[in-house]
Parts: C-alpha cells; structure tokens; sequence
C-alpha cells in the first residue's frame, strides 16, 4: 500500500511518554502539573447539566452547513456581552477550533502557501498545516517585563513585498501558554502588516474568558469587534467557554471586508462534510447561558494555585514564574543545566508531571510549564516537588 507523503508521521511513542505511562501502570504517585481537561479536574457541572442534549427536535435532521440558526444566535449573544456586535450570517459552527483552522486554511489558501504563526504556541498548526498543503512561518513573541509581539519579526515571517507567500497571520487571545493578551498597540501593528501584504487575521480566542485580575479591572476585548479594513476570523468555542472539550462544538466568525464572500464559501466547505451533530447544536445555546457558573470555578481554582506558585517560589526562588495574564498555564524560567525532557524525566522519578518548554516551541533548555487547572492539593504537592528538586539540583 502507498501513502501520502502528508501522513508520514512518526508515531512512535516517545521516551518521555513511555516513562509517564510505565510510571501510571505502576501505580506510583504522579502530581499531574499538565491537567487540560477541565471534566477530570474535579469541577461541579451540575445535576442536570447534559439536559439540554435530550431536546427532542434534534431527532429531525435538518442539515444546515452553517449550522442551525438558534446555536448561532446564542454564539452572537456571546459576543454580545464581550460588546462585538455579529449577525448569525456571520457565524459558522465546526465541530472543533482544530476543524475552524481547518477551514479556513482551506478558504485562504492554496498549496504551498503560508501562515504566519506566533512562538511560543501550542503543537497544532504543524499536523494541520501538512493535511492542509500549507506552510507555516513562526514570528517569535518576546519577554520583556511581559509578553509582547515583535512586530519586524512578523514582518520577516511574511517575506518581501511582491514574493510574500503569507495569506494569513495566525493570532491566539490570550496566547497559549504564555498567557498574553495582545494589546491594542499590538492590534494596531498586526493590521497595519494585514493591509500591507493583503493578509488576513485568524484570532483564537479559547481562553478569553479566563483574563487574570490585573489591578486596571479592564476586559480583554475581542477581535470579534474588527479591525478597520482587515478581514478577521475569530474561532473559539465550548472547550474552553463552558469546560466541555468532549461535546465538539466550536464555530468561525468572520468580520471585516468581504466577509459575505467568505461566509459563501465556508458555506460550500461545511456544507461538504456537514460535521456538526444535531443534539449538541441544540444544547449550545443553554449550555453557553450557563457558562458562567463552570467559568467561576475554573477562574478561583486558576488563581489558588497561581497564588500557591507564586508563595512557594518566594521561599524558594530558584525558579522565575514568567508574567501571565489569562488562560491556565504558567511559564517557569529554569537555569539552563541540562536540556528540559532530562529535567522533566528526572521530575517524574520524583513524582510529578511537568510540561517541557520545548512542547511549545521554546528552546530546549531552560523552560518548564505547569497548568494552573488541577486540584489544589495535587497542585501544591506538586509545585513542592519541583522546587525541591530544582533546588538540590541548581545549589549542587
């Protein structure tokens, strides 16, 4: 048998995971400082919380590319209370933000051409660009007492004027891991290069909802609002919103010029494979009505265990937390003695289970990230095993 060369993956299990998964089969304790999933994380969804999937109109199918109307409305009052007004013409449901980018590498793109990626990220663009024909460009975030854009290095990523390949910049608001949300002078300097090269901005906004409290009290503002003569595709959806990554439910909303062109045309490729299932259509709109009460939950456990880093790595500062402003990972500047999968293995013969910097695109030394969303004493447990290490480890 032949197979695509786009498929030619190694998928062999790596060393690092084959320890993780020895360990567990063990039965040896393991304080998991990488914890994604917000529905094995100990959170209350409620009695009644999966009542909406027994509506009874889902047993009729009724195939609408975009989606059905209701769930797009409940999408549009989302947005509503982040102050972006939408109509329902403008919102595409997908089953996944994996699917969304899918998309619209699809609509944007032709074989070979480029998207413009920011580093540190999270490990997706690489497989979704290979099954979509396209290539990526990294444009490296900067450190400086904060996350932020360096805006000639997006400019180097695209290329020069009249050669560029670059049909789109990809930007994720706050980033994943680093927590940065861009800033208007950022916005501002992302559309300037969007209108100079003819790009447009895709904008993932999973995490918006999970803004860390500053001191200024400002909402992060979505870029479901526009920006001025640049076509925006915001994707989002109930993953991270409402806590439930397993329902697949996730959308598109295009903003900016000619964005009833591009709705025309996302059409076609929904309507192509039709991937949105009835019963979770019509749960979106209770399910994003009670948001809220899974995002508070979320939202105090994410701040407890940044608070308890933060206390423990001021009695013991041989680890820098990085600056973080939203979502639910935290950054930690290690010294650089040894490349970071050694450090995390070390970690997991200690009983912890810590992410290397490098998973997300930072160098190979001198990065861990730990998620803030397990359970407070696993967190704590954890965080103390770490430092401990850490600190035999860098005082000899």
């Amino acid at each position: 048998m032949r197979f695509s060369q786009r498929t030619n993956w190694n998928t062999a299990e790596s060393d690092l995971a084959a320890a993780h998964r020895e360990r567990l089969a063990a039965g040896l304790p393991v304080a998991d400082l990488t914890a994604s999933n917000p529905t094995r994380c100990g959170f209350d969804y409620g009695a009644d919380f999966l009542a909406p999937l027994g509506d009874k109109r889902a047993l009729d199918y009724d195939p609408q590319p975009l989606g059905l109307r209701e769930a797009r409305e409940a999408v549009c009052a989302y947005y509503a209370d982040h102050g972006a007004a939408l109509a329902p013409e403008q919102v595409a449901l997908t089953t996944s933000t994996s699917e969304a980018y899918s998309y619209l590498f699809r609509l944007l793109c032709d074989p070979g051409n480029e998207i413009v990626v920011p580093q540190p990220g999270y490990p997706l663009f690489d497989f979704l660009a290979v099954l979509d024909d396209v290539r990526l460009r990294p444009a490296s975030l900067v450190y400086d007492h904060g996350w932020q854009i360096d805006p000639e290095g997006f400019r180097q990523a695209i290329g020069l004027p009249g050669e560029s390949k670059a049909r789109a910049i990809v930007l994720v608001h706050p980033n994943n891991p680093t927590g940065h949300f861009t800033k208007p002078w950022e916005a501002a300097e992302l559309a300037k290069l969007c209108r100079e090269f003819e790009l447009s901005l895709i904008v993932d906004e999973v995490f918006l909802d999970y803004a860390l409290p500053l001191g200024s009290g400002t909402k992060p503002a979505s870029f479901a609002e526009g920006l001025e003569d640049v076509p925006v595709f915001v994707v989002s959806g109930l993953s991270k919103i409402a806590g439930l990554p397993q329902m697949k439910a996730a959308w598109i909303a295009a903003t900016g010029p000619e964005w009833p062109a591009a709705m025309a045309r996302l059409e076609v490729i929904a309507d192509t494979f039709l991937s949105m299932n009835a019963p979770v259509q019509r749960a979106i709109p209770a399910w994003l009505g009670q948001r809220q009460g899974i995002q508070g939950q979320i939202q105090a456990r994410v701040q407890a265990n940044l608070a308890e880093l933060d206390r423990q790595l001021a009695a013991e500062p041989v680890v820098r937390r990085l600056a973080v402003e939203g979502g639910w990972y935290a950054v930690l500047r290690i010294a650089a003695l040894q490349p970071d999968e050694q450090t995390v293995r070390a970690l997991l013969v200690e009983g912890v289970w810590v992410h290397p910097g490098y998973f997300f695109g930072m160098p190979e030394s001198g990065w861990l990230v730990v998620s803030l969303l397990g359970p407070e004493d696993e967190f704590q447990q954890g965080v103390r095993k770490l430092l401990n290490y850490l600190s035999k480890t860098q005082n000899g």
